[in-house]
């Protein structure tokens, strides 16, 4: 039985001549034996969704900080929009679908408790920096399975790195992820804005709905219209000039109205001094860290980056609740 094979072959006939074939992957960092019925993105992706960092992400902030809501984004789902705007533009491209999907999962998968003010915080009081973008590939390169990681082909940990603005994928398919990421978030989190009661559908200026439409829907399908009409069968990722014009207006419109709003951020101040005191705690007691981050300092990783791992691995309530657990007195029984 030769399913493996015979799914490499049909990738090889029906995917775009553009298009990364499993066949063709520069390969693990470690050499393994392949699955018999998986190519090898398949398997990535598969490895991603059973993982812990990926469960963790169930309860770490999207935008809104514990909110109060079933229905607001958190940063799993997130994950799973951009994974699917990813997979519908590349099966409308005919470009490789388990690539796009291994990458989306797995791109925020480094990401800290509280969003990005527990990346800025994090960033700030870490003489070695901190990014989550690279944060999420040493997260699949060596954190992951007790110091093992999970030995992701290239093509993945690539898109994973590469997945913001400033990222260059070397596949169309971590290209596509990129934009799927930033499609997602303009999306749902001016959805999440006008559930808050932030913002009002009308309150988007007129010179950018007039080219991608007055409500969240209306601009998400012509997003993802856009970016498959103008990149089908062509060696390039793009959205038309017009369209990515007004998605950064929107943007633009999004971090002056929702992403620095004082509504929505009242309480980042104290979430990064909640990350920096942690990060001060740990470095400064190191002997209180789990026994696998001490296996780390062992293997001569840098103290203050083996915190920085630790802490951006913390959920939301793991991290109120170990400084809670630290700082906070706790009433006396007798």
């Amino acid at each position: 039985m030769q399913i493996r094979e015979s799914l490499e072959l049909w990738e090889k006939e029906y995917l775009s001549p553009y298009a990364c074939h499993s066949i063709d992957s520069k390969g693990r960092s470690r050499q393994e034996e392949q699955c018999d019925i998986r190519p090898v993105f398949q398997r990535d992706r598969d490895r991603i969704l059973h993982s812990k960092s990926f469960r963790r992400l169930k309860d770490k902030t999207q935008v809104f900080l514990t909110p109060e809501g079933d229905h607001y984004r958190t940063r799993l789902t997130h994950t799973l929009e951009v994974s699917q705007n990813a997979r519908t533009i590349a099966k409308a491209l005919r470009l490789n679908e388990d690539l796009v999907e291994a990458i989306a999962l797995g791109h925020d998968l480094g990401h800290t408790p509280f969003g990005h003010a527990g990346e800025r915080a994090l960033n700030r009081v870490c003489p070695l920096g901190f990014e989550h973008n690279v944060q999420s590939v040493r997260t699949v390169e060596l954190l992951e399975k007790g110091g093992q990681g999970l030995n992701l082909t290239y093509e993945v940990k690539d898109g994973i790195l590469h997945h913001q603005t400033k990222g260059t994928p070397c596949t169309l398919e971590g290209k596509i992820v990129r934009f799927s990421d930033k499609i997602a978030y303009i999306h749902h989190d001016m959805d999440d804005a006008i559930r808050g009661g932030i913002l009002k559908e009308t309150d988007v200026p007129k010179e950018i709905g007039d080219v991608i439409g007055y409500t969240c829907g209306e601009r998400l399908d012509h997003f993802i219209h856009d970016l498959v009409s103008t990149s089908y069968e062509k060696g390039y990722i793009l959205m038309s000039e017009p369209v990515a014009e007004a998605m950064s207006k929107l943007r633009q419109f999004m971090f002056e109205n929702v992403y620095t709003s004082p509504i929505a951020k009242a309480e980042e101040g104290k979430a990064e001094m909640l990350i920096e005191t942690l990060y001060e705690y740990y470095r400064k007691n190191k002997d209180k860290l789990p026994a696998e981050m001490l296996a780390l300092l062992d293997r001569g990783e840098p103290l203050e980056r083996v915190v920085c791992d630790f802490i951006s691995g913390m959920t939301d309530r793991f991290a109120i609740a170990r400084f809670e657990e630290i700082y906070i007195p706790v009433a006396w029984h007798g």
